[in-house]
Parts: structure tokens; sequence; C-alpha cells
């Protein structure tokens, strides 16, 4: 099977920024990490796949190689057979802990607790969208932002087992929450695949959470969001994500900006940029003409002579840069239009201007064409 595109794989342009690429990443591999997807090998198969194109991009000479002939370019350069490897060790390939924020929780990621591998371990991060109008982002604002997470079951207080009862030690795994296969140099270390890793069984599960220890939950949060934000950045807030796992500290939520086109501006970084029509007369002849802007219309002096396409510049009528503060300019294109459904008086002074021109236009007469056919027996 042909190998995806590195760039395709972690869905980032060609000409994303090293830091562009490391974010996809995490996002992905957050994504796809088989502890939130337990028993799923197609996301399995597609962590392996993202960490596959983080490797080779992530490296500013392979990544060199690659974008000149492809995966044929990477060979030799040391890259890794991710689908040979196991999940721990991709996690401590990347130092996925220190790179996550132990996003996946201690001792490399797995929900443990207690006195298995790593302790308490740190809940999942959360993400969610929030839509803001281009004077939002000009001024800043604050956002109230509603999202479910699933959270401790108050009825067995997250141990999963019904009131009276406790979990017992996993079999199979004595309580580690991994498996061990082989023996000498080539032992492989697995998630236990009775207790998913959490290293006790559940016999007699909480009715209300059904054995999971946790129950979806509405949240609501209050978010400042900082002029001059850009689309997809993220905005983070400690704390919300979904709580650890024995006493564990929680994840964290964050909140991606999708922007709302705007009926008249579009964003160049941190210009605006306005398309206005004007006439032919006011083209030729200059004008003052009103132009959208965020705080309402603006006068802008038009000089004769102006042709199709000239770009004009007001200064600082743009978006603050979010780091700065400095604000961009906003800029306007003007399109000629022509006049259509003319009078006889216009369509007569156009003539007598194109006349002074000698210009060629097309005949008055509708019936010209018409004579012009008889004329030659056509």
């Amino acid at each position: 099977m042909a190998k995806q595109d590195y760039y395709q794989a972690l869905g980032v342009e060609k000409n994303a920024s090293p830091e562009e690429i490391k974010r996809a990443y995490r996002r992905m591999a957050i994504k796809y990490h088989p502890d939130k997807n337990p028993g799923n090998k197609e996301a399995e198969a597609k962590f392996k796949e993202c960490a596959e194109a983080y490797e080779g991009l992530r490296d500013p000479e392979k990544r060199k190689q690659y974008d000149q002939y492809g995966h044929e370019g990477l060979r030799g350069t040391g890259m890794h057979d991710f689908s040979r490897m196991n999940v721990e060790d991709i996690f401590s390939m990347f130092g996925f802990e220190d790179f996550f924020g132990s996003v996946f929780g201690g001792g490399g990621g797995r929900r443990g607790g207690g006195g298995r591998r790593g302790g308490p371990a740190r809940g999942y991060d959360l993400e969610t969208g929030v839509e803001l109008t281009l004077d939002e982002v000009a001024h800043g604002t604050e956002k109230t932002i509603e999202f479910t997470r699933q959270d401790r079951c108050s009825t067995c207080g997250g141990s999963g087992a019904a009131p009276g009862t406790q979990p017992t030690r996993c079999p199979l795994c004595g309580g580690s929450g991994q498996v061990a296969k082989g023996g000498g140099f080539f032992q492989m270390v697995s998630t236990c695949p009775q207790c998913q890793g959490t290293g006790q069984i559940v016999k007699t599960p909480c009715p209300t959470c059904r054995g999971s220890g946790r129950v979806p939950k509405k949240r609501t949060v209050t978010i400042k969001v900082p002029p001059g934000v850009h689309e997809g950045q993220g905005i983070r807030v400690a704390g919300e994500g979904e709580p650890g796992r024995d006493g564990g500290p929680s994840g964290d939520l964050y909140v991606y900006v999708r922007i709302r086109p705007h009926e008249f501006l579009e964003r160049d970084g941190n210009d605006l940029i306005a398309v206005v029509p004007i006439s032919l007369t006011q083209a030729a002849l200059g004008a003052t003409i009103d132009v959208p802007s965020l705080d309402g219309t603006r006068q802008l002096k038009i000089p004769p002579g102006t042709q199709y396409g000239s770009l004009f510049r007001i200064r600082g009528q743009g978006l603050p840069d979010v780091r700065t503060g400095r604000t961009g300019d906003e800029l306007v294109q003007v399109t000629v239009e022509t006049p259509t459904n003319l009078n006889s008086r216009q369509e007569e002074l156009l003539r007598e201007f194109a006349q002074t021109e000698n210009k060629n236009v097309s005949p008055k007469s509708k019936n010209f064409f018409e004579r012009l056919k008889r004329h030659f027996g056509s």
C-alpha cells in the first residue's frame, strides 16, 4: 500500500512552519492515541502514520530530502519503521510526556494509579472551537464556551464499582496494567488487554456510569480572547479538560478560533482588503468615495485617471498584531464598472467623446448589421 503524503497525514500545508507541524502532530496524536481508541486498529495505524510523518518533517535535512524526492529521498536517513514499533516506544522516542505536557498522564502517558505503573494520571486534554467576527478580532472580546466532558461519576466516586463494592486487582497483569511477551533481549511490553491498562477489574459495575467511572457533564467557561488572534489559533484554559485518574490533575481545554467571513473585508495578515467599485466617470475625473471599514464607512479620495485595480492604503485601519499590538493597514482596491442601460443623451455624449479620441466604437443603428448582410447577399 502506498504511503500517504506526510503533509496530508498531519493536515498541514507544504509551507507550514516547524511550530505548525509540531502543533498539528500534537493534535493528531491526541486524536488517534490508542488510549483514547482502545482496540481500534485503524486509529493505532493512524497514530503510527502521524508519528512517521512528524519524524520526517521535524528535521530540516530530512524535510528537505522529502520535499525534493518524496519517500524515496528518506532511504538511508535513519527513519524508523513505525509499523513495527509499539506505542510505548513511540511515546519515549518523541519525549511524549514533555511534548504533550503529560496529556495522557504520567509514566509514558498511561492512565495509571495507586501501585500501578506511573501512579496518578493526568486527564485528557479537550478541544472545542469559537467563532469570532472581525470586529471581535480587532478589539478582543470575552466569550462564553459551552462543552461536554467526561466527569467523575458522583455515584461511585470514579471507581466504576457499584456502591459498597471495590474494584479488584487484574489477575492477568497483577495490577501493573501491562503484560510482557517473549523473553531476554526481545521482551515486548504492551497494555494489558483484560483491564485496558488500569490494573483493576470491576466485577459489579456502578449502575450510573456502567463501570466506566465517568459520566458526560456540560460545562460553561468564559475565555478572554486577545486582539489580533488568527484563524486556527488555540486558547488554553487550564484544568478544564477531563479529570485525572486516581487523584491525578485534570487536563486542559484548547479553544481554537474560527473567524466569520466579513461582507466587505478580507484579512491578509494584519492588513484588511476591501474591493470597491467606482464608475467610469469617477475613475476618469476623480472623486471622493465611501469605503467600508471596521468602524463604519470612511471617505477616500480617488485621483483623476485612476485605473482598474488601483490600490490605495489607509494606514492604521487594519488589525492589531497579537504579539506586538502594532496595527496593520486597510488596502482598498478599486474596480471600474462599465455603464449599462444608457439613455440617449448619455450615449450621445460618449460617442462625441469617442470621436475626440479617434476610437472605433460600435455603430449606433441596430439595423447596421442587417443592411450589411443585404449588401453582401448573405
